[in-house]
């Protein structure tokens, strides 16, 4: 098995080597640290093990092959203090209920917290906030109602967008419903985009790029049914993921501010689709 390489991006410069580890990989921050201690990663070519390790801009981080890979259960923290948490969610993971995330880190936490403040779709990846108690929850909630959050999404669509910069305003289920949309890349076949949301009605997104005829690649509820290509076959989920999530913390006043980076099979889907 190869190696695994990952290039150090811009908005990751001064990132400590065990955090994009587990950021990267989706695993704990434990389980990062395990990696590191084995030995088994390298920067620059490089054998490193600091934890602590401050990463630049372009650096090459490799991790080599392992018996020991840590699950692909373990649930990434990327923000958390004694108010809030927020996770990186994988695909094919409900938000809430049974068999879900939230489920899962109740049990870690043997109590009946943490509890979702919103839901994710379960093949949405990215960014959920959780509340750790009752206080927190009612009060993250009505700043969600109030639609004082900031939300960024990333998704790769078909076909290519134009105007490069747009907001989607169409009504969905008779409430208002606002996306704002910006072209990062994109071919004759498909781009990525990033969208900034206002309000967050359910399945917002998918209905308004399907609306505006580029539906989510990989989206079978919304896209196309009459076009089918090799590559699309390829692609096992809707390539939707909850990038960004800032809000403020109704409790402490602090500022909560997240970012989840780019999981395997979007990087993967990104490369398909010969997309930066």
């Amino acid at each position: 098995m190869d190696a695994e390489r990952y290039t150090v991006s811009n908005e990751e410069k001064g990132v400590k080597l065990l955090d994009f580890i587990a950021q990267r990989l989706g695993i704990s921050r434990n389980a990062a640290k395990g990696l590191l201690n084995a030995r088994h990663v390298f920067v620059n070519r490089k054998r490193i093990w600091m934890a602590r390790h401050p990463l630049r801009a372009r650096d090459v981080v490799e991790i080599v092959p392992h018996d020991s890979r840590p699950t692909k259960s373990s649930i990434s923290t990327l923000y958390e203090d004694d108010d809030y948490i927020v996770v990186n969610k994988p695909a094919a993971t409900l938000s809430n209920g049974p068999r879900s995330l939230e489920e899962r880190l109740q049990r870690q936490e043997q109590s009946n917290w943490p509890c979702c403040v919103h839901r994710l779709d379960k093949d949405t990846t990215g960014c959920l906030l959780l509340a750790r108690h009752e206080d927190a929850l009612e009060q993250a909630m009505q700043l969600f109602k109030r639609h004082d959050v900031n939300k960024v999404y990333r998704a790769l669509v078909a076909g290519t967008v134009k105007p490069e910069e747009q907001t989607i305003r169409t009504p969905i289920g008779d409430e208002s419903a606002v996306s704002h949309v910006r072209v990062l890349d994109s071919t004759r076949e498909a781009s990525h985009v990033s969208v900034r949301i206002e309000t967050g009605r359910t399945h917002q997104i998918r209905k308004h790029l399907a609306g505006l005829g580029h539906p989510v690649i990989g989206d079978r509820q919304y896209g196309s049914r009459s076009k089918h290509s090799e590559k699309l076959t390829k692609v096992g989920r809707q390539m939707l993921h909850a990038y960004g999530l800032q809000i403020k913390n109704p409790v402490s006043g602090g500022l909560i501010r997240a970012k989840a980076p780019l999981p395997h099979d979007f990087r993967r889907t990104l490369r398909l689709y010969g997309l930066t």
